[in-house]
């Protein structure tokens, strides 16, 4: 069902790890390709475009893209009660520790009078994009609510795709989680449709906000990609995908439980197991034969774990172990050994890292506190999670007296003129000839 690579007795580089170890292969050219005539026609388009644009990509024709407050009230009135408490739970413990993220202004005083201080400014207005489909999330409007309310984001807008079975709406867990959030503005619209009418805006329908966040399908991707300048995004995200780093201490059914929970997603989700232990790979084979079998999602999981982007990597030892899941840089990393919080300190490279047998991914995924909205397809080398800063920018305020000018003048003018810019240091010197 999932393919072995053997690296033990080979010390590669970085690229070479990464080649070893591909992800799920996705056409996001021709998906640019694809939805061009759809962000042109929300572009210069009005709500009848967006409604008989969920006919042909959702089956159904929404009454209006808006989301009637009633609507909303409604759906959080009839929540299941355990759904309801569980989802209380989870907010409360993603608020806290992303109400530690809060950044706090600083100034820097160079000499007397001549200060630089930074202060955090939210944007203005964001989109929060929760994907439909296969799954409900839930999880995922609090993902993205959470951190862009704390962050103090004045104007919150999210859409998710309409749904036949209830109408036209969103799934009503959706809806029930954004009116306990105090989300009022939800919209009936999924894909790339949804990207373009945050991004361009629609008279009578939405406001343009400033940035777009939250996953999706290949689509939202492209669209994001298509939009980026128009509108800030927190990133392209592409298929979900687990690391496991174990040793022979790690329990071979935890290990196949944990590579089914992310493969579940999607038929191109990637899980990986990497380990020095041979019987640890054989008996998480094995288990994984027996779980598949009897999990909901059985024909999906399968496709997942025997596509090439899923696999058991032998290494010799921890620390080449450590040097491939560094090189992998997976969205979600789990650390299944016998001294994993020591080993967690050598891990560079992770959307998020889960240490201990106690800590699946699953827990981050509801309610661990931390961020499910991560880095995908390697990003994590050089991007991260959601959190309060993606919603804020660092916005710097100079000020200078008239002696910290007259102190720099000189050095300002030296550097101008050394980049052939003379007017930057005649702005400077014109300052002299009129001092107070």
């Amino acid at each position: 069902m999932i393919r072995t690579v053997d690296l033990r007795g080979k010390a590669l580089s970085k690229a070479g790890y990464i080649s070893q170890l591909p992800r799920a292969s996705f056409n996001i050219d021709q998906a640019l390709e694809l939805i061009q005539p759809i962000l042109q026609r929300v572009k210069n388009g009005s709500e009848l475009d967006l409604i008989e644009l969920a006919q042909e990509f959702d089956g159904i024709r929404p009454t209006a893209i808006r989301v009637p407050k009633a609507d909303l009230d409604s759906a959080l009135q009839k929540l299941d009660p355990k759904v309801r408490a569980a989802l209380e739970l989870s907010i409360g413990r993603i608020k806290k520790v992303h109400n530690d993220q809060v950044r706090s202004e600083k100034t820097t005083t160079l000499v007397e009078g001549a200060t630089v201080s930074e202060k955090w400014i939210p944007v203005d207005r964001v989109g929060l994009y929760v994907p439909g489909g296969r799954a409900v999330y839930p999880s995922s409007v609090m993902m993205n609510v959470i951190p862009a309310q704390i962050a103090k984001v004045r104007s919150i807008a999210v859409a998710s795709p309409p749904q036949k079975e209830f109408g036209g709406l969103p799934h009503p867990t959706i809806l029930a989680t954004c009116a306990l959030l105090g989300v009022t503005e939800v919209y009936a619209v999924g894909g790339a449709q949804a990207i373009a009418l945050f991004a361009y805006g629609m008279e009578g329908v939405c406001e343009k906000v400033d940035l777009v966040t939250g996953p999706g399908n290949i689509y939202v991707a492209a669209a994001k990609r298509a939009l980026r300048g128009l509108i800030g995004i927190d990133s392209e995200a592409g298929p979900t995908e687990i690391a496991i780093l174990a040793d022979s201490t790690a329990l071979p059914s935890d290990v196949a439980a944990d590579l089914i929970s992310q493969a579940e997603h999607d038929v191109i989700a990637a899980a990986i197991l990497v380990t020095d232990s041979l019987h640890l790979a054989e008996k998480t084979a094995d288990e994984l034969k027996v779980r598949v079998a009897a999990t909901k999602h059985s024909d999906r999981i399968r496709q997942a774990l025997s596509g090439v982007q899923s696999a058991i990597v032998l290494v010799d030892d921890i620390n080449q172990g450590i040097d491939v899941v560094n090189a992998y840089a997976a969205e979600h990393l789990e650390i299944q050994c016998s001294d994993a919080r020591q080993v967690s300190t050598k891990i560079r490279n992770a959307g998020a890292v889960f240490i201990g047998r106690f800590t699946p991914v699953s827990l981050g995924d509801y309610s661990a506190g931390s961020n499910h909205v991560l880095p995908t397809g390697g990003c994590a080398c050089h991007s991260s999670g959601l959190s309060v800063q993606s919603f804020l920018r660092g916005l710097h305020f100079i000020e200078y007296s008239q002696d910290a000018f007259s102190q720099i003048a000189e050095t300002v003018v030296t550097l101008a003129n050394a980049e052939d810019l003379p007017a930057h240091g005649e702005a400077m010197l014109v300052r002299f000839e009129k001092l107070l």
